[in-house]
């Protein structure tokens, strides 16, 4: 399973000299149909995406993403949250429970 990014420019070159070799620039008019066709690839296991780019998506859209296991999305940016949060929707297990 790869890893992959989907984002601006800016937001990917990071990842690229980080060395993931599956980067996706997309512009906002695209983003939506970019982002359920990485969802739909079956070789993804993990799809880095900006946390502000998730309001460009319609709500079928946004529910599909924050919902999706096989490639479990994650948000990187202002908006990502607990990373406790984080860990639990990757996995599916709080590992922080006592």
């Amino acid at each position: 399973m790869d890893i992959a990014v989907l984002g601006s420019e800016e937001f990917v070159v990071g990842f690229r000299l980080g060395g993931v070799k599956r980067t996706y620039v997309t512009k906002p008019e695209q983003y939506e149909h970019k982002i359920q066709e990485l969802i739909a690839d079956q070789t993804i296991g993990v799809l880095a995406i900006d946390s502000d780019d998730i309001d460009k998506l319609s709500p079928t859209a946004r529910k599909k993403v924050m919902e999706s296991i096989a490639p479990v999305v994650v948000m990187i940016g202002k908006k990502e949250g607990d990373l406790r949060e984080k860990v639990k929707r990757a996995i599916g297990v709080d590992l922080y429970k006592t």
